[in-house]
């Protein structure tokens, strides 16, 4: 159970304060009857929540799938350039949501933007086994000793990567790679590494969890419960 005032915030429809006189007007109903007070508890998942009318849809926690367009940063605010956030419509932007893992400015592919700190650490953590898929775009084709190599776990400079998939498709300058590290720019590194350079990089799947393939770029869209458990499958 939470305030209603505090849930409306981060709902978008305005401050505590400014929620809090939206309250008080009348304007507010649960289950059909006016609220009067911004400190009534209502369960967001169940109650129905009422605004002018209107009715809002309401959750606890928010966790969302963006297909990310190159150019545009992993964060949630940059004072140089455009973020994740922005490309946000309002209907699915709510205050407290950040990237769950980075994409380089470079790279596109399935993101996950959340409000949930457990559901992130759960999914960044190394012990949680949870693997990354990505499709990379090379200089020149990778081979077979490449492969052998990822399997191993490299040094990529001072970066030590653990053991990785790589796998080859039909086009000898695209392949798949599987990790389950996040390290900073590590897809990149692992490559140049093993005398190769990455020219595009794309990320798939995230456990179980597959890129929409109906979501452009730059679109994002809710996730299902069941969508959210492939990511730890």
């Amino acid at each position: 159970m939470e305030r209603i005032d505090k849930i409306l915030a981060l709902h978008n429809y305005g401050s505590r304060k400014e929620v809090g006189g939206l309250i008080r007007s009348g304007a507010v109903t649960v289950n059909g009857a006016p609220v009067k007070k911004p400190d009534l508890k209502i369960d967001p998942e169940r109650d129905e929540v009422r605004v002018s009318g209107e009715r809002a849809v309401l959750r606890r926690r928010v966790v969302l799938m963006m297909h990310k367009p190159a150019g545009v940063l992993s964060a949630t605010r940059d004072g140089k350039g455009e973020t994740v956030l922005d490309l946000l419509p309002p209907e699915l932007y709510r205050r407290g949501l950040f990237p769950a893992g980075r994409l380089d400015k470079d790279t596109t592919g399935l993101l996950i933007l959340t409000d949930d700190g457990d559901l992130a650490h759960r999914m960044l953590a190394p012990k949680s086994h949870v693997y990354k898929l990505y499709e990379a775009r090379l200089d020149k084709p990778a081979s077979p000793e490449d492969a052998e190599a990822f399997a191993r776990g490299l040094q990529a400079g001072e970066l030590e990567c653990l053991p990785a998939e790589l796998t080859f498709t039909g086009d000898p300058l695209t392949v798949r790679v599987r990790v389950r590290e996040g390290k900073f720019h590590q897809v990149k590194r692992m490559f140049h590494a093993v005398g190769k350079e990455v020219t595009a990089l794309k990320r798939l799947s995230i456990g179980k969890l597959q890129l929409d393939p109906l979501l452009a770029p730059g679109e994002a869209r809710l996730l299902t419960a069941a969508e959210e458990a492939l990511i730890f499958e």
